[in-house]
Formats: C-alpha cells, structure tokens, sequence
C-alpha cells in the first residue's frame, strides 16, 4: 500500500486530512507527520506546506512531495529541501474556479468603482458615483499565463471581458491575445483598464511591478495582485495611487504577511485587502487532488504541475 505522510496545518488538523482521506482514496495508507514512533523512512509521499527540511532528508525512499499551495517558492528556498524529489504544486478544477472567481469579482469591483461605494457607507454618505461602463467595454491583462493564468483569462472572456496576456514565452490562447517577451510588456500594458498579476515567484519576477512598469498602464487603471506581495515594491504602487495613476487596487498578497496594523496599505482608500483568500480549496478537493497526483506518479506518467527547480516554479 502506498504511504502518504501529511504535515499540512500542524498536528491538529491530523485528524481531519485522515477522514477525508479516507473517504476519498481508502486505498492510500495516510499518517500524521506528527505520529509518535512514525518509520519516516518507509514514507512514499509528503503533503506539506512548510516542513521542516531535517524531517524531509529522513524519508530516504521519497517519491514526491505535493505541496498544499501554488506557489512553492519558499521550499526551493529552503537549502536544505530535497531538489532530487519531484515536487507538484496544488491544482485543481476547484483552485483554478476559485482564483477565476476571485479575479471576476475583484475586476468588476474596479470596474464599477465600488470601493467607493464602501468607504462612502462607513462615513455614512450616500452619493451616486455612477459608472454606467460594462466589462465588454474593458480590457484585463493577465501577467503570468500559466496553469491558473490561463483559466482566469478564459473566465474573463467568457464572461465578456476583452482579455490579454503576457507570458515569458510564447502560447497561443483561442480568443485572447497572448503577448511574450519584455520587448512586448509596453504593448501589453499600453491598452489595459484592468491589470491582474498572477506571475510565479522567481528572481526574475520578484520587484518586477516597480513604478516603471506602472507608468506604463493608461492612467486610472486598476490593479489586481493574486500573485506573491513581493511581485510589487510596495512603495511605488502606493506612489502610482497617491499620483492617480493607479485608480484602485485589489490586494491578495502583499509584503510582508500579513501587513503590520500601522501600514499605510491598510488605511489607503483606494486599496481593497483580502487575507491570501483568493484560491484556496476544500480540504477535500486537496485529497482528490493530491490522491490523482499520486497514481499518476504510481503510472510513472508525468503531473501537470510538477515543479521544474530551475525555473522555481
């Protein structure tokens, strides 16, 4: 019987990933990272969010490790993690719905301007801030077109959006314009209403939405993060919002996290904060996940969202 070990959400939740588990693939032998006594080195799989790397180098028969979240960038940054265990980030037909969801709701709110509307309610105030626009007549940009890039771009169009989006390489995307390439980022940004980052987190990516890069949107444009907070210096967005050439931004990460109770991000009025809530699936819809990952790898067939180090995503 193949043997999945689960350090996601601390010893507490132990418990709950066993049932679930249980329930949706009996046929794996499922165990607590936190069991006493537990033979780490008769382990085939790891669940884990952020492990400790000495618990990890003990599991010596290890034939992957799935990762409860998309982004993986603070395990390739652990110099003691495995680089020689495959690694698989967290996919799924619910995580992707979620972040399109996400996305869909965060775009129309700029579109429609309601953080207006919130702010106008805490002091009280009723003013028509008409906005008599719809999204057939806005444009979104999608930085990062990749597994869950690609499905908000897709969401947005179905839904009526005119949509691009900008990659490293070149992909094609029926109904979408897909730019590629730094030498087609002012393009791309040329023409937006609405930009949405959703890049990987990598050395290439990390600052690369400096005030420059902002400059470069039509002025008023709104912003979506649901990509990592340190995609962004935090100082020049709040400048470009200050300048009015950012109108309004809709933050799932930032940077730090979460921010600091005296942070300015916090009391801007232009500014919308979620807590990294935009696509985080069921416990359950992790399982199926994570239980298809693993007979893949059983079939020796290559998952979908298999890390690849050298890119750090």
């Amino acid at each position: 019987m193949v043997r999945l070990v689960i350090s996601s959400d601390g010893p507490a939740a132990a418990g709950g990933w066993r049932e679930i588990f249980h329930s949706v693939a009996p046929e794996l032998d499922v165990c607590s990272w936190y069991e006493p006594g537990l033979d780490l080195a008769h382990v085939d799989y790891a669940l884990v969010w952020h492990p400790a790397s000495e618990d990890l180098a003990r599991m010596a028969h290890l034939k992957g490790i799935i990762c409860t979240g998309a982004g993986i960038n603070h395990l390739l940054h652990d110099p003691g993690f495995p680089l020689h265990v495959p690694l698989v980030r967290m996919g799924g037909e619910q995580t992707a719905a979620l972040m399109a969801d996400y996305v869909l709701w965060a775009a129309l709110g700029l579109l429609r301007d309601s953080r207006t509307w919130a702010v106008q309610q805490q002091r009280a105030v009723w003013k028509n801030n008409r906005i008599s626009r719809t999204c057939s007549e806005a444009r979104v940009g999608v930085m990062g077109m990749g597994h869950l890039g690609g499905h908000v771009a897709r969401h947005l169009h179905h839904v009526g959006f005119t949509v691009a989006g900008w990659r490293r390489s070149a992909r094609d995307l029926p109904g979408i314009q897909v730019f590629s390439g730094n030498d087609a980022l002012p393009d791309f940004l040329g023409e937006l209403d609405i930009l949405v980052n959703l890049l990987p987190s990598t050395h290439e990516t990390r600052g690369m939405i400096n005030h420059a890069l902002l400059g470069a949107l039509p002025r008023g444009a709104g912003f979506i993060n649901v990509g990592r907070g340190n995609h962004v210096i935090t100082d020049d967005l709040l400048r470009a919002l200050d300048e009015g050439q950012v109108g309004a931004a809709v933050l799932d990460v930032t940077d730090p996290e979460p921010l600091p109770a005296d942070h300015p991000l916090w009391r801007h009025e232009r500014v919308t904060i979620t807590p990294h809530v935009a696509s985080e699936a069921s416990r359950e819809a992790q399982a199926r996940y994570v239980r298809d990952v693993i007979h893949q790898m059983e079939r020796h067939e290559r998952p979908a969202l298999l890390c690849d180090p050298a890119r750090g995503y």
